[in-house]
């Protein structure tokens, strides 16, 4: 399945969080989302992401916009991976990999996701996707920060 295609309504969801509490993506209808689809915590890509999500978070939140990013980790990992790099966005867990399945993010033989990218806007629409064609890759803030510009 490949990810949503832009102009569609995003596919709604509940996932936990490290904030403890559940999160679902059409109570955040109003603000711009921008999801991002992460392999596996501690790894040396996915850590230098979110550590930059933590950097550049003004940013997003000047554009309205909530960032979530989605592992198949477990909420204690998640927990963990958050204390010990100083992560200051909540994490969500895909544990059960249905949101990954959902968004066409999931490597099956691997088990985890794909790094990729979808940009919903304030009335829940797909408006933007970019998945990577390494997991070893990721897309700079500055490119993500631009696509949520476009959405005014």
């Amino acid at each position: 399945m490949p990810l949503p295609v832009p102009g569609t309504p995003a596919p709604d969801f509940t996932l936990p969080s490290t904030a403890g509490a559940d999160v679902t993506l059409s109570k955040l209808q109003g603000q711009n989302v921008l999801l991002a689809f992460f392999p596996l915590a501690f790894t040396r890509t996915c850590t230098a992401e979110m550590c930059s999500f933590t950097e550049d978070y003004a940013q997003f939140q000047q554009l309205g916009t909530v960032v979530l990013p989605i592992s198949v980790d477990a909420i204690p990992s998640l927990k963990e991976f958050k204390a010990k790099e100083k992560i200051g966005v909540d994490l969500l867990s895909d544990f059960k990999r249905d949101v990954c399945r959902r968004y066409g993010t999931l490597l099956e033989d691997r088990f985890h996701s794909n790094r990729s990218y979808v940009v919903i806007d304030r009335q829940g629409v797909v408006r933007w996707t970019h998945a990577e064609t390494t997991t070893g890759q990721r897309r700079e803030n500055g490119e993500l920060l631009a696509e949520l510009k476009k959405l005014g």
